[in-house]
């Protein structure tokens, strides 16, 4: 078992990515505890749950602190949160609101930095190997090709590539600070996967996914697996001399 006994704390573990690393990690040996506003039923001693907000940055620092009280510093953290204001959909080049922009770069973009800066913080005092991982997404590093969005509901999201790409950016200055420390972050990016989408569509049309895997090299979406067999890559020794990487998990998608 890669990550037996490995202490595991994950933001937003209750959605399609970050179910499927929870699944992953324990059938892997790790105690996990998912910080997530959905409860997610998973018979597994070692998987334990707790309601969090990762979108009230005020009382952060406070709930982690009770956290880390209860269960100990991890030796695995992850965020895959997806917080977000409700006219999100409405954050298309065209419609988007400063205020809008102003939120969501707010709760999205400053909740997965501090955050992980927080927890880096807390490894560091320790004596053992950490590692961090943040998910980010291929926009970070590519612009929405518009193509994809031709002849469907779905609409690219301006505040969306900012936050991404700022997440990348912290990543790397993360690693650079707490590399001495044995501390380890990286940037974990998938690109479309068969799954729901955040926003004005309800789910992924047949369209999008045509217009998508045109663009793609191996010819189709990803699977939420495919991504958690990465994360659980770099959360293992596995991936003990990377750190302050993007890691893009998109079939191709960004090469091009």
């Amino acid at each position: 078992m890669l990550l037996k006994n490995k202490k595991v704390i994950i933001i937003g573990g209750s959605g399609l990515i970050g179910k499927q690393i929870i699944k992953t990690f324990l059938s892997n040996g790790a105690i996990v505890l998912n910080l997530d506003l959905k409860k997610i039923l998973i018979k597994n001693s070692r998987y334990n749950f707790k309601n969090f907000n990762c979108s009230d940055l005020n009382s952060m620092n406070n709930n982690f602190d009770q956290i880390i009280k209860k269960f100990g510093v991890p030796d695995i953290f992850i965020n895959s949160s997806y917080p977000r204001t409700q006219d999100w959909s409405k954050n298309d080049f065209r419609n988007i609101k400063l205020k809008s922009l102003q939120q969501n770069v707010d709760i999205f973009m400053n909740s997965y930095a501090w955050s992980a800066k927080y927890f880096a913080n807390k490894m560091s005092k320790n004596s053992k190997k950490s590692s961090i991982i943040l998910i980010g997404s291929i926009y970070g590093r590519v612009a929405q090709n518009l193509f994809n969005y031709e002849g469907t509901k779905m609409r690219e999201n301006y505040s969306y590539s900012i936050i991404k790409g700022g997440i990348d950016g912290a990543t790397r200055q993360l690693a650079s600070f707490f590399g001495k420390y044995n501390v380890r972050v990286n940037n974990l990016c998938p690109g479309a996967l068969n799954s729901h989408v955040a926003g004005l569509a309800k789910k992924q049309s047949r369209r999008f996914i045509s217009n998508f895997i045109k663009l793609t090299p191996m010819k189709r979406l990803g699977k939420a697996s495919e991504v958690a067999n990465v994360a659980l890559f770099l959360g293992s020794d596995l991936s003990s001399y990377i750190t302050g990487q993007s890691i893009y998990v998109d079939g191709g998608y960004t090469i091009i």
